[in-house]
This record gives C-alpha cells, sequence and structure tokens, in this order.
C-alpha cells in the first residue's frame, strides 16, 4: 500500500491538503482552549497549598463595625462579580485604631481612637503551591495591596496585612 496514492490521498482515506487544514483548525481551536483555561488547568493540576489571607480594614466608623459584629461574617463565602470563590472568611477581629496626634509641646503621640476601630479579616482559599502569583478570584493576594473583601453581604475595602501559602513553619 502507498503512502500517497494517484489521487493525493494520504493512505488513501484523506486528502494532504485537508488533512494540513484540518491540522491548522485543530492548532487554531487548541490555542483559543488554553488562552480560555489554561491557567485553571495548570493550577488544577499543581499541588495545592492552603492560602491564608488577613485583611486589615483600619478605622472603620462604629457603624461598619457594629454591622461587621451583626453579620457574624465567619464561615462567610468570598465572592467575586456573581459567582462564589472557593475561598471563605474565617475569623474576624478588632483591635484599637490606633493614631498619632500632636500634642501642644508639639511632640507626636499614638493615641487610641474612642470610637473608630481596625477589623481584620481572615480569608481561607488554596492556590497551587509553584504559583508566581497568588490570587482570590480575580485579586492578586500580597501585603501591602488593596483588597476588596466582598461576601454576598458585605463589601468593603482594607489592605492586605499578612499572607502565607501553606503550612506556617
Amino acid at each position: 500500500m502507498k503512502i500517497v496514492n494517484e489521487k493525493g490521498k494520504l493512505f488513501g482515506i484523506i486528502n494532504i491538503v485537508d488533512l494540513l487544514i484540518l491540522a491548522a483548525v485543530i492548532l487554531v481551536a487548541g490555542a483559543i482552549v488554553w488562552q480560555l483555561l489554561g491557567d485553571k488547568v495548570s493550577d488544577a493540576i499543581s499541588p495545592q497549598a492552603e492560602l491564608t489571607t488577613v485583611v486589615s480594614i483600619a478605622g472603620a466608623h462604629p457603624d461598619l463595625v457594629a454591622e461587621v459584629l451583626r453579620q457574624d461574617l465567619v464561615g462567610a463565602k468570598v465572592v467575586s462579580g456573581n459567582e462564589y470563590l472557593n475561598a471563605y472568611i474565617s475569623d474576624v477581629w478588632l483591635d484599637d485604631y490606633v493614631e498619632q496626634i500632636e500634642t501642644a509641646d508639639g511632640r507626636l503621640v499614638d493615641a487610641i481612637d474612642p470610637t473608630k476601630k481596625d477589623i481584620f479579616v481572615e480569608i481561607k482559599s488554596t492556590v497551587a503551591t509553584d504559583t508566581a502569583s497568588p490570587k482570590i478570584g480575580s485579586q492578586e493576594i500580597r501585603a501591602g495591596k488593596t483588597y476588596i473583601v466582598k461576601t454576598q453581604t458585605f463589601e468593603c475595602s482594607g489592605t492586605i496585612y499578612y499572607v502565607q501559602i501553606g503550612d506556617a513553619d
């Protein structure tokens, strides 16, 4: 049996030109799928580690503090856009809001604000252990970056205070 017969068909089945066109279509389709799903595929096959993130909402107004306590956000799933993420709020705590004020003699001293509080929100998720840019949803997770804490019933901007990937040593 010839590889290419007298009609130009490969193994008597498909025309060589048709085979090249089919190969090009498959390559283009594969490239599109990789662009759309590449990160999800690599995350699915990479080893996963727990991601712990603490977000600080500094100097929260007493009404916001009361609402956070009323909602009891511990256990709430994190939302991005209109989708629940594989992340949840594992802890919420308050701390005194300390600001610097100038004394009558010109010195700067720390003073505790009598009404405002710092709200700390701990979020747990999983990420690929070898990721260069850990994310929760579409938001990158790095200490010092602004992060929007969003659940079904709560949304507030804060600053990422702490990031831990994997077990703390």
